[in-house]
This record gives structure tokens, C-alpha cells and sequence, in this order.
């Protein structure tokens, strides 16, 4: 790897050791990924913030007893605590302790507490172009694909030793050979009603994912005012089930003004024509329970945003649910909510905010056994592992029905 002599003065200098261990964890994954160079970032997103053991809380609490610092700007994904609910995550002792140290050390670095898994909705918004170092792959997946910046799959402690360094290996999504389509998805045949229906998006993400892998893909054929959340909810899908880092969408996403743009002028090596057939299959891939089994809905993977909450708050209409409802976001969704009282009307008809984490990473359902509803293909994937809960998907109008039901209740008029 050919380094510039500011990167290899910053590798040897014992008088900040924190930044001489960032950036030789920078160096030494560019060359294990084969990059030439390095690049520099103009900002990051930093998933390492929850806790999966010691090593992880050691690991920061080294950068920053070494004088760490972030050199560009950098939010933080979810942790393993709702800082602004401490009572309502389980697990021992210890582990609470460490996952609140894991937190306080990347707030110490310098980074921006935003406990979020959509920092994009929270005001950081790379520009078009703009290389930067993300983690989290809903994350990923937005910024490269709806945002347009450059950006690979950055793991834990690689995350934040680019956030020190300002640096990334030069390989990947941050290459224009690497972001050119080579398989189009052509949507054209479904009917309308269900390219406006808001569970197909995170169902095409779930296909999408499971049908190219980690190839890049541009879909054809989806309305041209498809709406924030449901590209969000697309690409959450779509990097649970693969390694999707980038979709495009032809006549939506930044890089995709047409499918031939999307592709760099060079033709899709392959055409997926994708069916109603396929869809309703792909869809229940994401359910692994019975109707008997459910015992709780789960909405915000990713995150809510405050238009998703206001559209559940008008699909429940004032009803009090008779299961227990989840509803995971940011502080920057519940800032909006709280200045128009609406989070204080949901919690008084017994709705459970979880705010800097969410119920999939983080001990909060209660009982072993039973069965989650959600609309998010990530929660339905990630699920029945992370909780021991069986998983039962639906659109949101679906999941407030059943809450409100207390039993599953689903439309399958909307999949025909």
C-alpha cells in the first residue's frame, strides 16, 4: 500500500498512540482488502457502540486513555441501553455496567450521541459523492444508494479508527468500477396497489438481498415519488438477507437517472423479472410463527421516523392496544413527537417507546417463547435468533389491527 508521509508520520507517532493504533488498523485492513491507497473521509457513523463483551469496552476506553479524538465529524448507532429509559432493558449487572461504559467511550472520543441506526434521518447527510466511513448496514445501504456518498461495510473498531484518522482503505463502494449495476430488477409487471403498499418495500429488500447476495442491483419500474422510509426499509432488507451496500433505483436514486446509468452505459449482465408469486414467497420467508403465538408487535427497524410514527398513531386511532407494542427510535424522531405531545398520547394508551436501542438487540421483550409482529424484514430476520421470539410479518396497518385485536390480524387482499 503506497502511503502519503503525513499517513506514515500518523503511523509512527508515539506521541499520540492513540491515533498511531487507529491508523495502523486502517493500514493494515486496506492491505488485507487489497486497497492501494488510502482516502480520506469526511465523516462517519460508528456501529461499534453495542456491547458484545469486554474486549469491545477495553478496546475504546484504550483510544481514549490514549488522547482519541474523532477528526471528522461521527454519529453513533444504537447501544446496548435506552439511556433515556434505564429501567426498561434487562440483563445483569455486569453487563449493563459495561455496555454503559462502551457509550460513555465513544461520547469521550468526541462522537455525536445520537444512538441511532438512521443517522441519515437524524441530520447526517453526507453529499453526493463524498466519501465517508460508515457502519451499520441499513446505514450503509442508504447513504450509498439514496444519498449517493461512498461508503464500504465498515465493522466495528475499523469504524472508529477511520473516524480518528479520518481515513479509509481506498477499495470497495468508494470506487466508480464497483458501483455500476450489473443485474436490473425489473418490476414493471406488479400492479400499482402493491407498489404502493408499505410492506412491499421491505419484502423487495428481503428478496433483493436473498437473489443477488452482495451483488449491486437497479430496480426498474418503482414509482418516481417512492418516499424516504420505504427506500430505508428497502435497503434495511436487503443488507439483512445479503451484503447489499448499494442499490440503485431507476429515475429515483441520485446515481440511477436510467437503468443505463445505473450500469455505467455497459447493459445488466442479467435481468430478474420479479412476480406477484415472488413476492408473496419472499414475504412469507419473514414470518416463522403461528397466529397463536403472538404475544407482542415491534415496529422500528430501522429506527421510526416521526411520519412513521404519526402514521401508527392515525392508524390506531385513539384504540388502546391489547398486546404489548415496541416502538423503537431516535431522540431526534421523539425531540419532533414531544413538541406536539403526540409520544405522551401513545404512552398513555400503553405504546413503549425504546429509544438508543431496540428490542432486537438488547434484552426488553418480556417471556421466553411466543411470537413478535413486525413490518420490518430486519426484525423479522434478525428476530427468532436475537430473541427467542417467533416472528410474524405484516404491513403497519396489519400490526396495529392485531395489537389491537390482540390477535393476528392481516389483510391478504393487499398481496393479490
Amino acid at each position: 500500500m503506497e502511503l502519503t508521509a503525513a499517513e506514515r508520520q500518523v503511523l509512527n507517532d508515539s506521541a499520540r498512540p492513540a491515533l498511531a493504533l487507529a491508523m495502523g488498523i486502517v493500514v493494515e485492513a486496506g492491505r488485507m482488502l487489497g486497497a492501494a491507497r488510502l482516502l480520506s473521509v469526511a465523516s462517519a457513523h460508528i456501529d461499534g457502540c453495542l456491547y458484545h463483551g469486554d474486549s469491545g469496552v477495553h478496546f475504546l476506553e484504550r483510544l481514549v486513555a490514549g488522547g482519541g479524538r474523532v477528526a471528522v465529524p461521527a454519529t453513533l448507532n444504537v447501544g446496548a441501553l435506552d439511556l433515556l429509559h434505564p429501567d426498561l432493558v434487562g440483563g445483569e449487572e455486569h453487563r449493563r455496567a459495561m455496555a454503559r461504559r462502551l457509550m460513555d467511550a465513544h461520547v469521550a472520543l468526541g462522537c455525536t450521541p445520537t444512538w441511532t441506526c438512521a443517522p441519515y434521518q437524524a441530520g447526517h447527510r453526507p453529499a453526493l459523492g463524498q466519501h465517508v466511513a460508515w457502519g451499520e448496514s441499513n446505514a450503509v445501504a442508504f447513504a450509498n444508494s439514496v444519498l449517493g456518498a461512498r461508503t464500504e461495510r465498515y465493522g466495528d473498531f475499523l469504524d472508529i479508527s477511520c473516524a480518528l484518522t479520518g481515513r479509509a482503505p481506498a477499495h470497495g463502494l468508494h470506487l466508480d468500477a464497483n458501483r455500476r449495476a450489473t443485474v436490473r430488477v425489473d418490476v414493471t409487471g406488479l400492479s400499482p396497489a402493491l407498489l404502493r403498499l408499505d410492506a412491499f418495500y421491505p419484502v423487495l429488500g428481503a428478496w433483493l438481498g436473498a437473489a443477488v447476495g452482495g451483488a449491486v442491483a437497479v430496480i426498474d419500474g418503482l414509482p418516481a415519488d417512492v418516499g424516504e422510509d420505504a427506500l430505508k426499509a428497502l435497503g434495511a432488507g436487503a443488507a439483512a438477507t445479503g451484503a447489499v451496500g448499494l442499490f440503485h433505483v431507476a429515475g429515483v436514486t441520485p446515481e440511477a437517472p436510467t437503468v443505463a446509468a445505473a450500469g455505467g452505459g455497459a447493459a445488466p449482465r442479467e435481468t430478474i423479472t420479479l412476480t406477484a408469486e415472488m413476492v408473496r414467497a419472499a414475504r412469507d420467508r419473514l414470518s416463522t410463527a403461528s397466529a397463536g403465538e403472538l404475544d407482542c408487535i415491534a415496529l422500528g427497524s430501522p429506527h421510526f421516523s416521526a411520519a412513521e410514527t404519526r402514521t401508527f398513531a392515525g392508524l390506531l386511532a385513539g384504540r388502546r392496544p391489547a398486546l404489548p407494542v415496541y416502538l423503537c427510535t431516535g431522540r431526534h424522531a421523539v425531540d419532533e413527537l414531544d413538541r406536539d405531545g403526540l409520544r405522551a398520547d401513545l404512552e398513555a394508551l400503553g405504546v413503549t417507546f425504546v429509544v438508543d436501542t431496540c428490542v432486537v438487540v438488547t434484552p426488553i421483550l418480556k417471556g421466553g417463547g411466543g411470537a413478535m409482529m413486525t413490518n420490518s424484514a430486519k426484525f423479522a430476520h434478525y428476530g427468532q435468533g436475537n430473541t427467542g421470539k417467533g416472528t410474524l410479518f405484516g404491513t403497519l396497518s396489519d400490526c396495529v389491527e392485531s395489537a389491537v385485536a390482540g390477535r393476528l390480524a392481516r389483510d391478504e387482499s393487499q398481496w393479490r
